[in-house]
């Protein structure tokens, strides 16, 4: 996996070098291009990744909370009484590649991503109506082996069957500053799974989109389909979330429904077990809180004002 994430950040970085360079060969200046922005409000619709990256030199710390099924009932408080939390931090390389890491209470999982924007839509210096983006992701459980769900007895424990990978590309565009839509085909893999029934790799096609309400409030919605026969039967539940995303500042509070329990690629599309629309829900939130650590801008407007002090 190392060298699948090294492969794709070398890929990534020679193709914004050959964009740049088109863009000379065209006689534009890369500098007058402007991208289509706020295409979503993070860089998650609610699970799912969206068309948008974490800004170069910037660090989102993301707190991901989903409580118990609604169809506990009052003896689970319809909840509140369970609960599953996802902590990660995403940073922008560039503008264009972000890489992101996460700890989850769900298998006690860690999970990690490279996220990178192929093409970029355009408002204005191109022609490109869509953006497109390619993100990889790995996740291992940290469970003891009698607690994994593969266990068997006999079964030997190594390490590369709590492994799993995922590999989607996220296009979509957005149409007006009230609408964005998007889909994500992908796969995910799995080195070691349960029965003989289920597939290592479980194509899948996810749907989303966003409906601005107002400055500050978004309508957001996604549904992951697996695509049929790859497994056993009603092993598991399409994920389907809907929510709220509310702008506060530097803070971003998305508030959401879904039937899925963890909250990353494997969970969330492989190992959703409720039926949202037999009250297995979850009530949830995502925190995305953005810090700049790096300005790329700042030794550019250094030197300039140090050269209009030189003349000054």
């Amino acid at each position: 996996m190392t060298r699948l994430v090294f492969a794709f950040a070398v890929c990534a970085t020679t193709s914004l070098s050959a964009q740049d360079d088109l863009l000379s060969l065209l006689g534009k200046d890369s500098a007058e291009v402007a991208y289509t922005t706020a295409s979503f409000k993070t860089t998650r619709v609610i699970n799912g990744h969206s068309l948008e990256n974490t800004a170069h030199g910037v660090l989102d710390f993301r707190i991901g909370h989903r409580m118990g099924f609604v169809s506990g009932g009052i003896d689970q408080l319809f909840g509140l009484d369970q609960a599953t939390i996802r902590l990660g931090f995403d940073y922008g390389i560039t503008d264009r590649i972000m890489v992101g890491f996460g700890r989850s209470s769900y298998q006690k999982t860690l999970d990690g991503f490279v996220k990178y924007k192929l093409l970029r839509q355009c408002d204005q210096g191109c022609t490109m109506p869509f953006t497109l983006a390619l993100v990889a992701a790995t996740s291992v459980t940290t469970l003891k082996a009698d607690q994994v769900p593969w266990f068997a007895a006999g079964r030997q424990d190594y390490f590369s069957h709590r492994l799993s990978y995922s590999f989607q590309a996220v296009v979509g565009r957005k149409f007006n500053e009230s609408l964005t839509l998007q889909l994500s085909p992908g796969v995910v893999h799995r080195n070691l799974v349960v029965t003989d029934q289920d597939r290592n790799d479980l194509l899948n096609v996810g749907m989303a989109g966003r409906l601005k309400l107002s400055k500050r409030v978004t309508l957001n919605a996604e549904y992951f389909y697996v695509l049929p026969d790859q497994g056993p039967p009603d092993a598991f539940h399409n994920s389907l979330a809907v929510g709220f995303d509310i702008e506060t500042g530097g803070h971003v509070f998305q508030l959401q429904f879904t039937n899925s329990t963890g909250m990353f690629e494997r969970a969330y599309i492989t190992e959703t077990t409720g039926d949202f629309f037999q009250g297995d829900i979850h009530f949830g939130f995502n925190i995305s809180r953005v810090f700049t650590v790096y300005d790329p801008k700042a030794k550019a407007r250094r030197k300039q004002e140090e050269r209009k002090a030189r003349m000054g």
